[in-house]
């Protein structure tokens, strides 16, 4: 053979290594087209609408913002209102009630625990992205905060993680191993499904998320294949924690007042073009009640919004250190990254009860110079909270705007047009499927005899800011959690809350011209709410939506599911050895008794 090929006529030859060339040209596109991106899911807890210097605030957080400067922010993105819900929609792309969390085991009345849908954890109609990118050769991996379950079945190992690190409550102290409110006897670290007993000595939450995360990268880079990294933070929940030097770098700041640092939101906020010049803003807090605290309660409301500043900027730090690793180590350029808040900021402080407070007061400090240090337990309280949220109505837990819409980024696609801003509705389960095709697979995504994907890719409006929007003006999408709801058709929003963030009516409002959602249009568009409404119930009962019960109150709830679900599982075992041993000593002395009478 050797011979005749060398034997061959050269116009043959040169016809031979033409065609190679040729095949090799051919095929070197075809493997570079096929290769698929890392991904990094980073999810920010608890923070407001315009808390990050990208969406218009004043914090530091330089490395969120170069992403944001380099990708599409989307002003108009909604999750839910809480924590829970709003990861079990993220990682299934299925409404929530859909997931198995229609509520939290700590906010969830006795009556609806064991309902279709109100599980309290993800159920098994549904596959998490983590699972579909594992099965198609993606290596992954979560560090951070967790909230769907502790069941064998729920961890994330059985829930498509080859690495996890996870704090699998609501959250918990940054520093040390113990529970940040009196609900949980304890704080619960996992680690690849086994409980963790000790936090290394130089433990804080943010440095030790992102270590764990570059560490799994790290260890397994050499298998060839690409990653999927999603990375929830515990930044900015409650406690407000973090190294000394992250809060010191903001003395002195924050003493103008609630009523300026909004005011300079707002005007940043028009001025990037998030929203509308024209578009109305909820009102904050007055100047008038800022001037009416006296000198020491103004120290100490600044002195906590420097804590909540310092711990945005530690995670921003963080976040730092993990594009470092990529840029050194050559991944930067294959990485795409999405970056969000799992609802807006809180905007009230748990201990207004005896209880609490005697609990906080024995269990942690509120010394005022090292507030957000270790040890300390502070929140930003109601007013900061309303800042964060500017320039939107509510927080955390609320349907209102700044419980839901939150602040949304996505960089590293070539498609992508940087520093660009996206107006348009875009809902949590839209980045699931997403995900999905950042990675290459197609939709539909459906879990064989479970659920199918309802959110929607955004690689449309990522690869074209002409895209037409993804959610129609006819499109109905709807949200319930905890009894507080939305119905968002187009531009157009109808929503109702339960006390105390409402009072269970329902309103209409336009929240593209009026994301602070000060004028109703129930009265001025019958035909609209109506319709709304309608789409509402509907939605209510293709989602097995509970009504809430008319007694239902938060601060009772959340002590009878604290005692029901975190203490007695815990404790029942010894009082049921104490019964016994009460038993045996009553029966003990009734033996002895009659021995002692001779009956």
């Amino acid at each position: 053979m050797l011979n005749k090929a060398s034997s061959a006529p050269p116009g043959a030859r040169l016809t031979v290594v033409l065609v190679i060339l040729l095949l090799r040209l051919l095929w070197i596109p075809m493997a570079s087209a096929e290769e698929r991106p890392n991904i990094v899911l980073i999810v920010a807890d608890d923070i407001g609408y315009s808390d990050f210097g990208a969406f218009g605030g004043e914090l530091e957080t330089p490395n969120i913002d170069a992403l944001a400067n380099a990708g599409l922010r989307f002003s108009n993105f909604h999750t839910a209102a809480s924590c829970a819900p709003t990861r079990a929609m993220l990682l299934t792309g299925v409404d929530n009630h859909r997931a198995g969390v229609g509520s939290m085991r700590e906010l969830m009345p006795l009556s609806h625990r064991g309902e279709p849908g109100y599980d309290g954890v993800l159920n098994d109609s549904v596959k998490t992205v983590a699972s579909l990118l594992r099965t198609a050769g993606y290596r992954t991996v979560v560090a951070g905060k967790w909230h769907l379950g502790i069941e064998d079945y729920n961890l994330p190992p059985a829930r498509g993680f080859d690495r996890s690190v996870i704090q699998a409550d609501s959250g918990s102290d940054n520093f040390e191993m113990r529970p940040y409110l009196p609900m949980y006897p304890e704080a619960r670290w996992f680690d690849d499904g086994e409980r963790m007993l000790s936090l290394p000595g130089d433990f804080y939450s943010s440095r030790f998320f992102v270590d764990s995360t570059i560490e799994f990268l790290q260890a397994t880079r050499s298998e060839g294949k690409p990653f999927f990294a999603y990375l929830a933070f515990q930044a900015n929940h409650l406690p407000l924690q973090a190294p000394a030097q992250f809060i010191d770098a903001y003395r002195g700041r924050y003493t103008q007042g609630w009523s300026k640092v909004r005011d300079a939101r707002v005007r940043k906020i028009r001025a990037l073009g998030l929203m509308d010049t024209a578009a109305r803003f909820a009102p904050g807090p007055s100047q008038a009640q800022w001037d009416a605290l006296t000198p020491q309660e103004q120290y100490f409301e600044a002195r906590r919004m420097q804590a909540y500043a310092g711990m945005a900027t530690a995670m921003d730090h963080e976040i730092g250190r993990l594009l470092t690793y990529l840029r050194e180590s050559g991944q930067y350029d294959d990485t795409v990254f999405v970056l969000f808040s799992d609802n807006g900021a809180t905007g009230t402080e748990p201990y207004d009860n005896a209880f609490g407070r005697r609990w906080l007061e024995s269990n942690y400090h509120r010394e005022v110079e090292t507030l957000g240090e270790r040890g300390s337990w502070v929140a930003a309280g109601s007013q900061w909270g309303r800042v964060s949220n500017t320039p939107l109505d509510g927080s955390k837990f609320s349907s209102g705007e700044g419980g839901v819409r939150v602040p949304l980024i996505v960089a590293g696609l070539p498609s992508i047009t940087p520093g660009e801003v996206n107006r348009e509705f875009t809902y949590i389960t839209d980045l699931a499927p997403t995900l999905l095709e950042i990675a290459g697979l197609q939709a539909p995504f459906t879990v064989p005899g479970g659920q199918t994907m309802t959110g929607k890719s955004l690689l449309p409006v990522l690869a074209s800011a002409a895209a037409a929007p993804l959610h129609g003006d006819d499109e109905a999408i709807g949200y319930e959690f905890s009894g507080n709801s939305a119905l968002y058709r187009g531009r157009y929003k109808l929503v109702r809350n339960q006390p105390p963030a409402g009072d269970r009516q329902w309103r209409l409002y336009d929240i593209s011209d009026d994301p602070g959602e000060t004028i109703d249009l129930r009265e001025r568009m019958p035909d609209l709410y109506q319709a709304m409404l309608a789409d509402y119930m509907a939605f209510s009962r293709d989602n097995a939506v509970l009504p809430m019960p008319e007694d239902y109150s938060v601060p009772k709830q959340v002590m009878i599911n604290t005692i029901v679900f975190f203490y007695l599982p815990r404790y029942l075992p010894y009082a049921g050895l104490l019964l016994v041993l009460a038993i045996a000593v009553y029966f003990y002395r009734r033996v002895k008794s009659r021995n002692r009478t001779g009956h």
